[in-house]
C-alpha cells in the first residue's frame, strides 16, 4: 500500500490551452471549485529567481500571474492535471503544428426537432 503525502506537499501539473497556446503551469491545491464548470487552481508555484539561465516563457507566466490568488479554468480547456514529485519550469507553448497538436473536446451533436415558431 503506497503512503499519501500530507496535502502541504502536494504539487500539481495543469495543462490548459488560452488563446490558441498551451500553458503549463504548477500549483499546490487544484479542485473542483464553487463555479461550476471551472477548475480552481491556487498557490501557484514558479522556479527560483536565483537561476543563471533565465526561461522567458515562465518570466512571462510569473507576470502574467502576479497578484492572483486563485486561476478559474474552464474544464473544457483543461487538458491534464497531474499529481507530480517535482515541480518543473512552467511554460508556454504554440498548440499549432507538430506532435503537441491540442484540439478542442468535440461537443454532442444537436437532437430534437427544431422549435416551432
Amino acid at each position: 500500500m503506497t503512503k499519501r503525502k500530507p496535502a502541504a506537499e502536494h504539487i500539481y501539473k495543469v495543462i490548459f490551452t488560452n488563446q490558441g497556446q498551451v500553458y503549463e503551469i504548477y500549483a499546490a491545491t487544484v479542485t473542483q471549485g464553487e463555479l461550476f464548470g471551472f477548475i480552481e487552481v491556487e498557490q501557484l508555484l514558479f522556479g527560483e529567481r536565483s537561476k543563471l539561465i533565465v526561461d522567458s516563457s515562465e518570466e512571462h507566466l510569473k507576470t502574467e500571474f502576479s497578484g492572483v490568488k486563485r486561476v478559474f479554468l474552464p474544464m473544457h480547456s483543461v487538458v491534464r492535471i497531474d499529481e507530480v514529485e517535482k515541480q518543473g519550469a512552467a511554460r508556454i507553448t504554440a498548440s499549432e503544428g507538430g506532435a503537441s497538436v491540442v484540439k478542442a473536446f468535440p461537443l454532442p451533436a444537436p437532437t430534437g426537432k427544431p422549435p416551432s415558431r
